[in-house]
């Protein structure tokens, strides 16, 4: 899917055409991650992996919350899919449960068929071999065979929630790939697609620097201003 092409709920044409438009085929979430720093915010996702698909995936947050059920409020597990529109990203809060799985082929093919970006759970997914086969992304803490059905139920959709200690709002812009995830406030999307842009320039000219074998690393990112990007956040996330 072109990221062109990814729709936003707020402002379509101010968000994705600044942030979207600023990544190719180099820039990572890496130096997404390196941008959030330099502009003294955090917003990386640790502790998830990539479980199936390829490449740097971005999208607008579809949030969920589950929790666990009781004899006295079975719940549902929900029929959300059906909600979510395509290019965004679906995130789930299951508050890093690997006893059961809160995703799984039936949701995967559909999530596909509607053109949803990919799936981050800080939880458990299964049939992960029928998500990889159609090249749906997909980002876990586990994988668990038992269904989340009578275990735990959808207690929210579309408010704010927080994964492995991120908060991520509806709209917020969810980048991931093979290293990592970032979450990116929707407010903040322009002034960090000029720091990414900035930072990728940068970085092209310390390695064309060293490619032409002219200076050492060293030499050639102290000439570039390499290490003056930006200091991270302090305090914990921000």
């Amino acid at each position: 899917m072109d990221v062109d092409e990814v729709p936003d709920p707020n402002s379509p044409d101010d968000v994705s055409g600044s942030l979207l438009r600023s990544l190719n085929d180099t820039v990572t979430c890496s130096t997404i991650a390196d941008a959030m720093d330099a502009l003294h915010r955090d917003g990386a996702v640790t502790g998830l992996r990539r479980l199936t698909g390829s490449g740097l995936v971005v999208g607008p947050a579809f949030t969920l919350r589950y929790e666990a059920v009781s004899a006295d409020s079975p719940g549902t597990i929900g029929d959300f899919v059906d909600d979510v529109p395509a290019g965004a990203v679906v995130v789930i809060d299951n508050a890093g449960r690997d006893w059961c799985s809160v995703w799984g082929d039936l949701v995967t093919t559909v999530a596909h068929a509607r053109g949803v970006a990919g799936t981050v759970i800080d939880g458990a997914c299964r049939d992960v071999a029928g998500s990889a086969e159609i090249g749906y992304s997909i980002w876990a803490a586990a994988t668990c065979v038992k269904s989340g059905r009578g275990r735990v139920r959808l207690a929210a959709m579309q408010e704010p929630i927080t994964i492995r200690g991120t908060s991520v709002t509806p709209g917020d812009w969810v980048c991931a790939d093979e290293s990592g995830i970032v979450v990116v406030p929707a407010e903040m999307v322009d002034t960090l697609a000029t720091e990414i842009r900035r930072i990728d320039d940068l970085e092209g000219r310390v390695l064309a620097a060293v490619r032409a074998g002219g200076l050492p690393l060293s030499e050639a990112r102290a000439a570039n201003g390499y290490h003056r990007l930006g200091a991270p956040a302090q305090g914990g996330r921000a």
